[in-house]
């Protein structure tokens, strides 16, 4: 089963960029998408009918937001994880299925002036992983999404001159340690422990064609389906957003 996440930077203008051909060459069982910046009813988007459709729409128009394409009909749906500033951006939805709950994020960024870093260490960052902990007590979890965060030197192009700049804080990235610390895997790094790996690049200085990126788009999951885990990757040849798309399949 192939899982896909991306952050599309807006669906709308994804679909102008060849979003359809891409879901339908990479045949995904389902695709979590962040940062959609629409409502469901703005979109025209004719996807096979085996599909189901969940979305989490920020109340602020076009902005933020969550989105789910399954193949495969959840028991339940949650849209939220209880704090109310980041649940009116539509910033997760939790789909449970018979053996794992499936979490798509999109994680606050703590903006260039760090004006939203004490909301991100202080009130968000606890509080999806207590959710996450929450959640496995019932079941394995497979978490998601753009979590904002370059989580060590490695994860991107140039960690000296980026230290203290958004998305590599200590802070920020202690709140990834902690999800890490509580067992989570991040999956691609079971598979591929190399530099140059990166899932997002800035518009400017031309910085994704000298791949000058970030990692930043991640699968997270319990330690009871690392046996089920057979392939983590990044897809960087996927264009339409300043994110690249990034996957796992599960047996």
């Amino acid at each position: 089963m192939t899982i896909i996440s991306w952050n599309v930077n807006g669906i709308r203008a994804a679909i102008k960029k060849g979003f359809l051909d891409f879901f339908k060459k990479s045949k995904p069982h389902i695709l979590c998408l962040q940062e959609i910046k629409a409502l469901a009813e703005q979109v025209e988007l004719e996807l096979p009918p085996r599909f189901k459709q969940y979305w989490n729409s920020a109340e602020k128009k076009g902005y933020s937001g969550t989105a789910i394409f399954s193949k495969i009909e959840p028991q339940d749906v949650v849209c939220g994880i209880g704090v109310k500033e980041g649940d009116t951006e539509g910033r997760v939805i939790t789909l449970e299925f018979s053996d794992y709950y499936l979490v798509n994020v999109y994680t606050p960024n703590a903006k260039n002036d760090l004006s939203r870093l004490k909301f991100r260490e202080k009130i968000w960052d606890p509080a999806f992983l207590k959710y996450l902990k929450k959640l496995e007590k019932n079941k394995p979890v497979v978490f998601c999404g753009d979590l904002n965060v370059a989580h060590e030197e490695i994860d991107l192009a140039n960690p000296h001159s980026n230290r203290h700049n958004a998305g590599f804080t200590d802070e920020e990235r202690t709140g990834f340690n902690n999800i890490v610390n509580a067992g989570f895997l991040d999956t691609f790094r079971e598979f591929e422990p190399g530099p140059n790996n990166y899932t997002w690049w800035s518009y400017r200085t031309n910085a994704r064609a000298r791949n000058i990126g970030w990692r930043i788009d991640y699968f997270g999951i319990s330690p009871l389906l690392r046996p089920r885990l057979k392939k983590a990757f990044i897809q960087p040849e996927v264009m339409g957003s300043d994110h690249c798309p990034v996957g796992i399949v599960l047996e």
